[in-house]
């Protein structure tokens, strides 16, 4: 068994650096899917809305792998041949200050717009509405994930890091909303 991981750890090895975008696209993609289809199982979908999964590993794949992609092509530019703890520490808080609001900007108008196929303005009034709680809350995790992926984790495998810390992220978001559901009580008419 630890030699079909080795073998298959080294066959992605070699895609990434033939063709990194487009692996890192695929893997973010299947992730995301991955991801939405625990998350629809944890939260008591009866059958597993396909639509929906393939939607949210579209967006993996088209956004999110893409976009990791060149941010962090950018940032080794922009900090290049700077190391240490300090120089990881303004990755981090460019990355925050930039990209952390600009993605959960665009994931919220993507699903409201396109997974749930809502109005427009339904899309911007609950945006506007839980934007503030979702960037408030993306700074209480992520900065940590940003800070062990620009210290430890070389160029070429941060975007794969940052969609499986994503995958879990989703899936403990949903497993979080689900019991919050399940606990919360209910009107007797």
């Amino acid at each position: 068994m630890s030699e079909v991981v080795a073998m298959a750890g080294q066959a992605y090895m070699r895609q990434l650096l033939a063709h990194p975008l487009r692996t890192k696209a695929i893997t973010s993609g299947v992730l995301a899917g991955c991801s939405d289809a625990v998350a629809q199982k944890i939260s008591g979908v009866p059958k597993l809305q396909l639509r929906r999964l393939l939607l949210i590993a579209l967006y993996g794949f088209a956004y999110a792998g893409p976009f990791g992609h060149f941010l962090h092509k950018l940032m080794d530019r922009f900090f290049k041949g700077k190391k240490g703890k300090e120089t990881t520490a303004k990755k981090v808080l460019v990355e925050q200050l930039t990209a952390s609001p600009w993605n959960n900007m665009m994931f919220m108008m993507y699903y409201g717009l396109v997974v749930e196929g809502r109005p427009f303005g339904q899309v911007k009034s609950k945006v506007k509405k839980d934007y503030a709680s979702v960037q408030l809350t993306s700074w209480k995790f992520w900065p940590i994930v940003s800070w062990i992926n620009h210290e430890y984790m070389p160029l070429q495998l941060r975007v794969l890091f940052h969609s499986f810390v994503a995958s879990c992220w989703a899936v403990f978001l949903n497993l979080k909303a689900a019991r919050s559901i399940a606990n919360t009580p209910t009107k007797k008419a």
